[in-house]
């Protein structure tokens, strides 16, 4: 990203006033959220407690905690540039993060029938024993290492930016101190205190683009003709934008790169490992169902008014602005908020500027904070309870190493942020959801629906989709040999794709069954494995814990 300076961004080029006004309800909002997240953290040193909150929060508290986990920077700031750029293949990744939720509802009740706390507690029912706790605590990291490091990177830089201080040097420090407040939600606030901070973001966000969205639409006079127009016309490219092929060229080579990349969104977002460890918040299958149900909603009002957002940042803030300050739009919402002061009599100053900035830190901070839970829980349950210490380990130890591993994750979150500052990092959010649609989907969906899955074809699953996976972006251009790779200097790539999506999640669903066919005979049945009785606890949710 560009260097942007702070009164490019904020409403009013004197720069001081508002910069201080905003720093006082950043400061304010930080101090708010962590002390929501102490107050309601968990009373004890017990594992319903820290890992799913004793599931005491009522259905619509999961339902706007699960949206919660699916509103990310990325989906909040990327996809509203997208649409503000790339018009048409912004509004189609829109639509694919509303099919990942709707994914995630066709295996939220047997999910949660399944499970416990952690993805190792549900593929250890198929395949008792180590290996398959740390095959899922692999998945569990593969996925959240590079996510965290994104959101945490990207913090950084939005603070900096939204502080009046765009250097490196700058944004490096922003990156410590949101991961510092990160850290300390997860050790103090296990899933309750999280989830809270989650609705709280879910209520900040929806609320603030509801606002962004109606001022948009007032500013073209309620006419939605008039903003697709205008959106088309400001973008810079009025004759293609609402055709496919803006965001990554409409070569072969592009619409692969744009094919994998839905692909890895819609079934990696059907499964990723927090939010595997989110439906067990809740009492039972059906209910897991009904929940998940109202989190669609949810995501589909929140997607609209993103694509509004961003159909409003073309049209109004224009594309050749949005590309100066970043050529991935990652800017385009706040640049939006600020220009749009001009509209909103009632809002005076910077108010709907710092109202988008905090729904962003919000936003950044809740996801953080979840998915540096659910690593940390794969660390303490899964390896540290069940493979070290056999399953033998009190309630309030294994909560303690949870804190530690808590500490550890994010630390390293953290060092991992600050070392890569300053660099492209949009290709680790694809390699995250890649490693969730290649290990994570076809090892659940394995696990809950064919009775002849085995050890073996878990271990393939897992191992050879992350393999597979970690390969082929260390193979790809969006790791090197271009000036958007994770490594721009250097070149090593051997596959013009992006995003490889396209090759890795069917080759996790081929190793899969190669493993359990090749490995049957060495592998007896779990006694879980009995079709009848999986059949009821799965699907009907008999002896669900």
């Amino acid at each position: 990203m560009n260097a942007l300076s702070a009164a490019s961004l904020v409403p009013g080029t004197t720069g001081a006033h508002d910069r201080t006004i905003t720093l006082t309800a950043f400061l304010a909002f930080v101090g708010l959220s962590l002390l929501l997240c102490v107050v309601a953290g968990p009373e004890a040193d017990e594992t319903d407690d820290f890992y799913v909150g004793n599931r005491s929060l009522s259905p619509l508290q999961n339902a706007l905690a699960l949206a919660g986990d699916y509103i990310s920077a990325a989906t909040l700031l990327g996809t509203c540039g997208l649409v503000a750029l790339a018009g048409y293949d912004g509004i189609a990744s829109a639509v694919s993060g509303c099919l990942a939720v709707g994914g995630f509802l066709l295996l939220a009740r047997p999910l949660r029938n399944a499970g416990r706390y952690t993805l190792g507690d549900i593929l250890a029912l198929r395949s008792p024993g180590n290996a398959s706790r740390i095959a899922a605590a692999a998945a569990t990291l593969a996925f959240c290492v590079p996510f965290l490091v994104v959101q945490l990177a990207g913090a950084g830089r939005a603070t900096a930016l939204l502080l009046g201080m765009a250097d490196l040097g700058a944004q490096q420090v922003c990156t410590v101190f949101i991961g510092v407040v990160m850290i300390c939600f997860a050790v103090l606030g296990g899933m309750k205190g999280t989830s809270l901070v989650q609705i709280v973001k879910v209520a900040v966000v929806l609320a603030t683009m509801a606002v962004l969205a109606v001022v948009v639409l007032g500013h073209y006079h309620w006419s939605a003709g008039a903003l697709l127009d205008a959106a088309a016309e400001g973008s810079g490219r009025p004759g293609g934008y609402f055709q496919a092929g803006q965001a990554m060229g409409s070569s072969l080579t592009g619409r692969l790169d744009f094919l994998g990349l839905q692909l890895s969104v819609v079934l990696g977002g059907a499964c990723m490992p927090h939010i595997v460890m989110r439906i067990n918040t809740v009492t039972d299958g059906a209910a897991a169902r009904r929940v998940t149900r109202h989190a669609v909603t949810v995501i589909a009002v929140y997607s609209l008014l993103v694509v509004v957002a961003g159909l409003g940042a073309a049209g109004v803030v224009g594309g050749g602005t949005i590309r100066a300050a970043d050529s991935n739009g990652q800017t385009a919402l706040m640049l939006l908020a600020g220009v749009l002061e001009g509209d909103t009599s009632g809002l005076g100053g910077s108010v709907l500027f710092t109202a988008a900035a905090c729904a962003v830190f919000v936003t950044v901070l809740a996801v953080v904070s979840g998915i540096t839970l659910a690593a940390a829980a794969a660390l303490a349950h899964d390896v540290h309870t069940h493979v070290v210490r056999r399953g033998v380990l009190s309630g309030d130890q294994e909560i303690r190493t949870a804190r530690w591993a808590s500490g550890a994750v994010g630390g390293l979150g953290v060092v991992l942020a600050v070392a890569v500052q300053g660099r492209d990092l949009q290709s680790l959010i694809h390699l995250s959801l890649t490693a969730a649609g290649a290990a994570v989907l076809p090892a659940c969906l394995y696990t809950l629906f064919w009775s002849r899955y085995n050890r073996t074809g878990l271990l393939w699953t897992v191992h050879g989709g992350l393999l597979c996976t970690f390969a082929l972006y260390l193979s790809s251009a969006a790791f090197s040999g271009t000036p958007t790779s994770l490594l721009p200097s250097l070149d090593v790539h051997w596959i013009a794709l992006q995003s490889t999506g396209l090759i890795a999640i069917p080759a996790g669903f081929v190793l899969g069954w190669a493993g359990t066919v090749l490995g049957r005979r060495g592998n007896p049945a779990a006694p879980e494995a009995d079709p009848v009785a999986w059949r009821e606890r799965v699907v009907l949710g008999a002896g669900a814990q």
